[in-house]
């Protein structure tokens, strides 16, 4: 019997994990895809404390996994396909058909990324279209390519490509970029990078590859094509919560309701992270939301006595 299991291997689950083992709390993370979740997408990390000249998602991650394997977390690359709660034991399903049984669960599962669609979408991943410009960006060296979101990630991604390509579309539905103003700056003053605003992507097209995309103008209802070799989207992320949202309550679009402890309306469960309702989802608030979460597994442990 586990005392912790944490379902998600991104900052929050990582953090979790830590804290628990340090604790003396025999603690395993499960993790289905890629440990770090989606901050391993990212080019650089310039916001994290501790790292004044910026740190990239994967190393930020490498070191969160070495510390946590320091004190002797267990991680796992299995999935969990669902939870019961069996008052003061949990059951955690896994992929591989085995169940696991814990005093408490930690859900850390994040979100994952929106898609916009639209023709062409699917058809062309991994032949131009992606969802991860640090993954992809370099087969786009020299070439033009169209970043769709306006938010944090969305113009970072267009900065980071910009270094590559030798130019980037910003494609937004709104009139205003959503981003931070150190974001929009660095990108209105970047030459390479232009801003198509008040316009969605109605289809990405191509032959074997994307060669153009069209896009619609939110005000005139006009559509024009515009000549890309990659499209590279940012709109939104869906909370990975439906493998627990037969027990788990969540609000009406998926994410955990949870109190300031990280309580989830199920005693002994509690959730951290992107997963759950909160006003700001970045590394440094996952970090904050998974240590809080394993001191309030902890008080649950010592109060159930078993």
């Amino acid at each position: 019997m586990y005392d912790v299991v944490v379902i998600g291997g991104g900052p929050a689950g990582l953090t979790a994990g830590l804290y628990a083992a340090r604790g003396g709390l025999k603690t395993i993370v499960y993790e289905s895809n890629v440990f770090g979740g989606q901050i391993v997408f990212s080019n650089e990390v310039e916001n994290y404390p501790g790292f004044e000249k910026g740190i990239s998602g994967m190393d930020i991650i490498d070191k969160f996994m070495k510390q946590a394997e320091k004190f002797s977390v267990e991680l796992s690359y299995d999935g969990v396909s669902r939870i019961e709660d069996e008052g003061k034991i949990k059951k955690v399903y896994l992929n591989s058909n085995t169940c696991i049984i814990t005093k408490t669960i930690i859900i850390t599962a994040g979100a994952s990324a929106n898609k916009l669609g639209c023709p062409g979408e699917k058809k062309f991943l991994g032949k131009g279209v992606s969802y991860c410009a640090t993954c992809d960006g370099a087969f786009f060296k020299n070439k033009v390519v169209a970043v769709v979101g306006g938010g944090d990630s969305a113009i970072q991604e267009a900065l980071y490509l910009s270094n590559l390509a030798k130019k980037v579309y910003i494609i937004h539905r709104r009139d205003t970029l959503r981003a931070i103003k150190i974001l929009r700056d660095r990108a209105s003053s970047n030459d390479k990078i232009e801003c198509v605003c008040n316009s969605i992507v109605k289809e990405i097209q191509g032959d074997q590859l994307v060669n153009g995309i069209l896009i619609q103008n939110t005000q005139d209802g006009s559509k024009k094509r515009v000549d890309v070799d990659g499209v590279f989207i940012y709109v939104g992320t869906t909370p990975n919560s439906g493998f627990v949202s037969d027990i788990i309550k969540t609000d009406d679009s998926g994410y955990i309701l949870t109190n300031e402890h990280m309580e989830t309306n199920v005693s002994g469960i509690f959730a951290a992270g992107d997963i759950r309702v909160k006003s700001l989802r970045q590394v440094v608030t996952a970090a904050s939301d998974g240590a809080v979460a394993t001191e309030s597994a902890q008080r649950y442990i010592e109060k159930i006595a078993i």
